[in-house]
């Protein structure tokens, strides 16, 4: 008989909401400090020029991602040697340390403080990753990975938004920098003592040669080595990847388009993002219920097709929108929300999300369920890595496209369209899984016959 029982009866059990609760709060105190400090730069809170702004705003971002390449191997290592559980306190009681830091550096209005404690949370996500994505199967069921993940996901990507958000509205008030000081620390005070609550996730048996002395260089090749033994696990680091370079370059055009293409208030910013990061929560959450909650590889293609198909649609409501429009007139939210052509294009952004989400939560799932629980971190660290070559790949083709070529924003979202269905036709050729998986989903929906490798 079909399961009724709903996804989120995990939130009910010990070994998944200390978990949840942690994650969601880190990913959440992490955007609300770095959105911030972006905010205090472009708002001129700083005596800086428009040149010096672009810069710092840059290099703010380029800080965040850099240790990923770093650190990343060494997370691993540690994670596949040492107990999850307690290695995740260790973080989160780092993380208090680094807000009171960064506390102070608000207090002061201290730009080159705020940036050094902004890589050091780099630093602390970047240990925190492949911790975060092998304690899930060490804690849950078989059947439990699909809607395990997809909470996650939606957590990380909800934690973003209201971080975002929330960051940007709180520093620019009375007394902003304080409140959020405070804020931020007391985030990582309830952050810690949720993982205080984390059951025990010891290491399984290691070989000799995984327990040898550490050295980063080699064990990256040992690691990336590890995940290529699994022609699947590699190619789904390589869609895994690929998403996060294909969100981030929507993400990061945004505000521009929002304001320079659609001539819009700048509060308009915050609804189109809005848009796209509750889209892929959405997904998140329905892959559970479309895959019955088996991981089911099969929502890949769908969540593939989504990705392109809304995007192409967007790059025609955006010009449709631009013919309509008075452009000497500033557009506010409300207007912008009455007309048809722009609804067009707040849906277009939150379907891509939708498809996002159907297409990553599976990918995860996948890597998870076809590693060794002896070596998972240090596959996902080698997923971390190349999520951050590929996040900066994107940023690099936006300044060439945009700057260098002269394109417009809604001719870089068609050509990620059409490159997106290259990438993963090339994706599904090398792996039929996916579309064997599709087909066998398609038929077999809604009774319980669902691939589950």
């Amino acid at each position: 008989m079909k399961n009724h029982r709903s996804q989120f009866y995990l939130f009910a059990k010990r070994r998944f909401l200390p978990f949840f609760v942690t994650q969601f709060l880190g990913a959440f105190n992490d955007n609300l400090f770095k959105n911030a400090l972006l905010v205090m730069v472009v708002s001129s809170a700083f005596s800086i020029s428009k040149h010096n702004t672009d810069f710092i705003t840059n290099l703010a971002a380029g800080l965040f991602i850099l240790p990923f390449f770093l650190c990343s191997t060494i997370a691993g290592h540690l994670a596949d040697r040492f107990d999850k559980a307690y290695l995740i306190r260790r973080i989160k009681f780092a993380e208090i340390v680094l807000m009171l830091i960064g506390f102070f550096s608000l207090w002061q209005g201290n730009l080159t403080l705020m940036l050094a404690v902004l890589f050091l949370l780099g630093v602390q996500s970047a240990f925190f990753g492949p911790i975060k994505y092998a304690i899930i199967p060490q804690h849950m069921g078989r059947q439990e990975l699909m809607a395990a993940n997809a909470q996650v996901g939606m957590g990380t990507f909800v934690s973003i938004l209201l971080g975002t958000l929330i960051g940007g509205w709180l520093v620019t008030g009375p007394q902003g920098p304080l409140l959020l000081g405070s804020l931020i620390i007391l985030v990582a005070i309830i952050g810690w003592l949720s993982s205080c609550q984390i059951p025990s996730a010891p290491p399984e048996k290691q070989s000799a040669e995984s327990i040898a002395a550490f050295n980063p260089l080699r064990e990256t090749i040992y690691n990336f080595r590890l995940a290529k033994q699994n022609k699947t696990v590699l190619l789904c680091i390589f869609s895994n990847s690929w998403f996060w370079l294909y969100g981030a370059c929507f993400l990061t055009q945004v505000p521009n388009f929002a304001v320079t293409i659609l001539a819009g208030d700048p509060k308009l910013i915050s609804i189109l993002l809005a848009a796209f990061i509750v889209g892929v929560a959405i997904g998140s959450l329905c892959c559970t219920r479309l895959s019955n909650g088996k991981v089911e590889p099969g929502l890949v293609p769908v969540g593939a097709a989504g990705l392109s198909l809304f995007a192409i649609d967007l790059y025609f409501s955006s010009n449709a929108f631009s013919a309509i429009s008075n452009l000497g007139d500033m557009i506010s939210p409300a207007a912008f929300l009455t007309m048809p052509e722009g609804l067009r294009i707040v849906f277009d952004l939150l379907f891509i999300g939708l498809f996002g989400g159907l297409f990553i939560v599976p990918i995860y799932a996948m890597i998870q369920q076809n590693t060794e629980g002896k070596t998972r971190a240090r596959v996902l660290s080698i997923n971390n890595i190349f999520n951050a070559l590929f996040m900066v790949s994107g940023n690099v083709m936006g300044m060439l496209f945009l700057s260098q070529l002269g394109w417009t924003i809604p001719q870089f979202f068609l050509f990620l369209a059409l490159i997106n269905l290259t990438y993963m036709g090339i994706i599904f050729y090398l792996e039929p899984l996916f579309l064997t998986s599709f087909h066998r989903w398609r038929k077999n929906r809604p009774s319980q016959k669902i691939y589950d490798r």
